[in-house]
């Protein structure tokens, strides 16, 4: 069986953003593969973790990722204050002979956008609308790897590495099976410190927000790497309850047009048209300009334009995901870029410090924090979506009253599918079977 045949069979996608599946991705051949290690989201710790105690496992799955792509050259990406995480990581590529490089960034917010870790690493701009390829890179994250090693060895992906931190008694990385609910991730890292509080999946400036009553309902899946807990009333959680009407409103009433969102864009820097404040502008003065308001199709939603550079508070990225939803509801497609991509030569003197960021976004008390693990939290029920990616959801293949065992396929699509195989992560009865396929245990307790 063939790398890509295993990547398949494995259910590998994108351990992080929307899932890419990976056997598709790497269906091809590049120059460079790149390994991102930056860790986008401020505070989170898992691919550190996972750079720092399997660095072994990502340097031989990206030989033979490099092998399989053609690539000449392989590089890992990630920032030079991770002094733990770069040792290790030389080591593993003294000890292996291997051709892996390292790469390291400053500490900016966001050097792990894939299109901006491919300009840092490469000084190649990615055009709007494209993808690494068009500049002959591939890019996978470390978890990904990780998860790529798992497959080269014939097992599927059933776990997740995640951080939790934020107001937990025990903020740690722990490791457990997809599917786990929110909440018996949170008993696992010792509960709430706190009874009032949100729960951020992902990370503080992109990840998704919901309440307490909600986190029996949410569950792990391949994509999700962090859980941050914050107070019910804290400054993010609030900006991201405002309903779209009244942000609109909002933007009609307060924005100066001092185009700060624009200057400070990532992706405008990197040389794409893309300017939040133009988009601002239409929407405040009811400006039917398509192709302006199009420019929003290729918006990263990194949220820099509202969490950091507006001065009046606005929401452009929220504005631009409202516009995207809608035009693709409309089947609306930006079109790829054919000119050459510049990145601005003023981009070097905008880059935004990730301390002073966590400072503007009123986490300054959750860094330094001490992180525990990583531990194993096994679970008695899990749900598990069989649409964990972005492409065509996993067709079940199980039936309610069925046993099953941790790995095997519960939901599966054809080679060609832009899909992944979704596996059962525990030992149990089939429950449910649905959008979701809920899987109970025989076991009597929890294992902590």
């Amino acid at each position: 069986m063939d790398l890509i045949q295993r990547i398949f069979e494995a259910g590998v996608i994108g351990a992080g953003g929307a899932g890419f599946p990976t056997h598709i991705k790497l269906n091809s051949e590049a120059e460079i593969l790149i390994v991102n290690g930056a860790e986008c989201e401020p505070l989170l710790e898992t691919d550190k973790f996972l750079m720092r105690a399997h660095s072994r496992k990502i340097v031989r799955a990206m030989e033979e990722v490099g092998n399989h792509i053609k690539a000449k050259k392989l590089i890992i990406g990630l920032k030079r204050k991770y002094k733990e995480e770069i040792k290790e990581l030389k080591k593993a590529i003294e000890d292996l002979d291997s051709r892996v490089e390292l790469f390291l960034l400053d500490n900016f917010y966001p050097a792990g956008d894939e299109q901006i870790l491919v300009y840092e690493v490469t000084k190649r701009s990615i055009p709007a609308g494209g993808i690494p390829l068009d500049v002959g890179v591939v890019v996978s994250n470390a978890g990904t790897m990780m998860n790529i090693y798992e497959a080269i060895n014939d097992k599927s992906v059933t776990y997740k590495y995640v951080s939790i931190i934020g107001e937990v008694k025990k903020p740690s990385i722990i490791k457990v099976p997809i599917g786990i609910s929110i909440d018996k991730c949170i008993e696992g890292a010792g509960g709430a410190k706190i009874e009032d509080y949100s729960v951020i999946l992902g990370g503080p400036m992109m990840g998704k927000i919901i309440n307490r009553c909600e986190v029996k309902n949410e569950v792990i899946t391949k994509t999700l790497g962090g859980i941050i807990l914050v107070p019910q009333n804290h400054y993010i959680v609030k900006r991201k309850e405002a309903p779209i009407k009244h942000i609109v409103n909002r933007a009609k009433s307060a924005c100066i047009q001092c185009s700060m969102c624009t200057d400070l864009c990532p992706r405008y820097l990197i040389g794409h048209r893309l300017r939040p404040h133009r988009i601002m502008r239409a929407v405040s003065f009811s400006e039917i300009n398509q192709e302006v308001l199009k420019e929003a199709l290729i918006c990263c939603e990194c949220g820099i334009c509202e969490l950091y550079a507006c001065p009046m508070g606005l929401s452009p990225r929220t504005i631009n995901v409202y516009l995207k939803n809608e035009f693709r509801k409309n089947k609306v497609r930006y079109k790829k870029q054919d000119i050459k991509t510049t990145a601005k030569e003023i981009r070097e003197y905008r880059k935004i410090p990730v301390s002073r960021l966590i400072s503007r976004i009123d986490l300054t008390e959750y860094i330094g924090e001490k992180i525990n693990g990583p531990y194993d939290i096994e679970a008695l029920e899990v749900k598990i979506p069989l649409n964990q990616h972005i492409g065509k959801p996993a067709s079940p293949v199980i039936k309610v009253g069925d046993r099953v065992s941790r790995g095997q396929i519960i939901g599966k699509v054809d080679m060609g599918d832009f899909g992944a195989n979704i596996h059962s992560s525990i030992n149990g009865i089939v429950y449910e079977v649905g959008e979701n396929i809920v899987i109970k245990s025989e076991e009597n307790e929890v294992i902590l």
